[in-house]
């Protein structure tokens, strides 16, 4: 942080006397009002619930402009980094701030690569949830276990360790998640293979059985690699901010994690593509693109109740620029697996088409974010809705361990401890009658 020649003064209309603030500039972005101090002047705290005025951290990881419809990874535009990079490199990125050289690319895939397997009593441990559980329910378990069985790198004041527990969540994230699938259908665990990419690998752990070879689809491939990068970090978000919160305390890094996947499984936040799958399969059964229309009138009566699933978020004021790249990508594997005439995909388009032409939707800049096409194009993979949010943590693991691993490495990082407006009762004793 840079120290502005700015400052903020805090006026009282009782008369008390102005106090002074000063003001931090980022690299870009907008400027900070440090009121560390405010309390202890003033008495007084700040209110602002879901915290939508206020920076709770410095972090140099990713920068969002939603007006702009802009998001860098370090520095990188996400699109340029899409078409550029293959998601092992993201990873590299995020954790180490630059793009890895040739050298660096090789040893950091070969590090990941082999530290892909699990203990194999976690097979055990499985087997204790139901057949039936919510992948995001056994996925929870899962990596809050890994502290049991990987506790030789677990010294949060110790960088090693630190470098370490990353590199063994990146790696083991794709193996329990496909783990988690393979429980679900009752089919025998898949083990990682080393001649295969990140993505190739978890798609052979998900899809391939014993009875038959299985070949990766390079489209699929490149697919869901891009999903992955798309969804690599984005900035102070719920699930973030919860593992930051979380490892604030001095927790494990696996701890921490876990609450991230607890966190992102809400709706509102990693949810949000299977609840806009939902959507679309509840209007196709219900009519198809002949019903959009009327679909679309009861989104904007809020008296009916319905909502538009995949169009807005809180970040952006524009266009989501991951949405663009998604619908390349959707277009790109339905071609590939001749589904060109997708009724779910034609139904995307015309939703779009209404919401970027209908006034009502324009002027609230709801526009298509990266949920509304990512569910579209697992589905024709053949992901099922249920471990659409359990992929979403697979790609998060990256950001959230170098969003907790950046907090560590701040000196002046202190446990986080919100306050709060109270409006309970007063002091008060119980009734004499009582006794």
């Amino acid at each position: 942080m840079q120290l502005s020649d700015n400052k903020a003064t805090l006026s009282f209309s009782d008369g008390s006397a102005p106090i002074e603030f000063p003001v931090y500039q980022g690299t870009i972005g907008p400027d900070v009002i440090d009121i560390r101090k405010l309390y202890g002047q003033t008495g007084m705290f700040t209110y602002d619930p879901g915290f939508l005025s206020t920076a709770s951290c410095e972090s140099g990881i990713t920068y969002i402009d939603g007006d702009k419809g802009q998001l860098l990874y370090r520095g990188y535009p996400i699109d340029q980094l899409a078409e550029n990079c293959n998601f092992l490199d993201i990873c590299y990125l995020i954790l180490n701030g630059d793009l890895p050289n040739e050298t660096e690319k090789a040893d950091f895939d070969s590090l990941v690569t082999h530290h892909t397997m699990v203990n194999e009593q976690l097979h055990f441990f499985l087997r204790g949830f139901r057949r039936d559980a919510h992948p995001m329910a056994v996925l929870t378990g899962l990596v809050g276990a890994l502290s049991a069985f990987y506790h030789d790198s677990t010294d949060i004041t110790n960088p090693h360790h630190r470098h370490v527990s990353a590199i063994r969540l990146i790696a083991k994230m794709p193996t329990l998640v496909a783990m988690a699938y393979k429980y679900s259908q009752g089919q025998p665990f898949i083990y990682p293979q080393n001649d295969l990419s990140y993505t190739g690998n978890f798609l052979r752990m998900m899809f391939a059985t014993p009875c038959e070879e299985y070949k990766v689809n390079e489209v699929v491939e490149r697919a869901l690699d891009r999903i992955f990068i798309l969804h690599a970090d984005h900035e102070q978000n719920a699930s973030t901010s919860t593992v930051r919160l979380c490892g604030s305390s001095g927790t494990n890094p696996f701890a921490a994690i876990a609450a991230g996947v607890g966190c992102l499984w809400g709706p509102a936040h990693g949810g949000a593509n299977e609840a806009c799958l939902q959507m679309l399969e509840e209007l196709q059964a219900n009519g198809g693109i002949a019903k959009v229309g009327e679909f679309m009138e009861k989104v904007k009566d809020k008296n009916s109740g319905v909502r538009l699933m995949g169009f807005g978020h809180r970040v952006y004021k524009n266009y989501d620029p991951r949405a663009t790249l998604m619908q390349e990508t959707c277009k790109e594997v339905l071609a590939a697996l001749g589904l060109e005439n997708d009724p779910l995909f034609k139904l995307a388009m015309e939703l779009e088409r209404i919401a970027l032409e209908d006034p009502y939707f324009v002027e609230r800049k709801l526009y298509p974010n990266v949920d509304f096409y990512s569910g579209i194009v697992q589905r024709a993979i053949g992901i099922p809705t249920s471990m659409f949010t359990a992929i979403f943590a697979l790609a998060r693991t990256v950001g959230w361990i170098a969003q907790w691993n950046e907090m560590l490495s701040d000196p002046d990082y202190k446990i986080g401890r919100p306050r709060q407006l109270y409006t309970g009762s007063v002091p008060r004793d119980i009734p004499a009658n009582r006794k």
